[in-house]
């Protein structure tokens, strides 16, 4: 499962979700949408894809690809590795449509957002640190750290990237 940043105005664009299901045809087939917009489909070795814009205004994709002896005669086919070009192209395109962001961007978003989780977790192992070494921190602020602690904890568990402020806020407390 993996999720991209969507660009803003683009899933209002592109219709929703019953939208996105409309993208997918046209660079998919076998193309199936549910009551809620979620589409599958599949094309060449992507064997199965499946699809929505989330809550958080983010494109959540699961891929299933092809794998060991299915790969191999997929590719030794008559066209396998053309097809298997084509399946990466229409993959690329898709996502450049469904997310507004060209592949460079995506991956510029996935280091932006991976740098904020990364911050966020060690201002939380600093912060225990610091209330492990402290001798003057009163159990106000522990126990407030530790509300903090817990809101960032479940940020990062449901794969939302934490704010700087809300770091910021954690790191200046001790």
């Amino acid at each position: 499962m993996e999720r991209f940043a969507v660009k803003r105005g683009v899933e209002k664009s592109i219709g929703g979700n019953a939208g996105l299901a409309k993208l997918a045809a046209q660079h998919f087939e076998n193309v199936q949408a549910n009551a809620e917009g979620e589409f599958q489909a599949s094309f060449g070795l992507l064997s199965n894809i499946s699809g929505c814009y989330t809550d958080q205004g983010k494109l959540q994709v699961d891929v299933v690809q092809l794998k060991g002896s299915d790969l191999e005669a997929f590719l030794s086919a008559d066209g396998g590795r053309e097809q298997a070009m084509e399946s990466r192209r229409r993959w690329s395109s898709f996502l450049d449509e469904a997310t507004g962001y060209t592949a460079k961007q995506r991956g510029d978003k996935a280091k932006e957002n991976a740098k904020k989780f990364s911050k966020a977790k060690s201002a939380i192992k600093m912060i225990r640190k610091s209330i492990e070494m402290s001798t003057t921190v009163t159990q106000e602020t522990i126990d407030t750290a530790e509300s903090m602690i817990a809101e960032l904890e479940d940020m990062i568990e449901r794969g939302e990237a934490p704010s700087e402020g809300k770091v910021k806020k954690l790191s200046e407390l001790v």
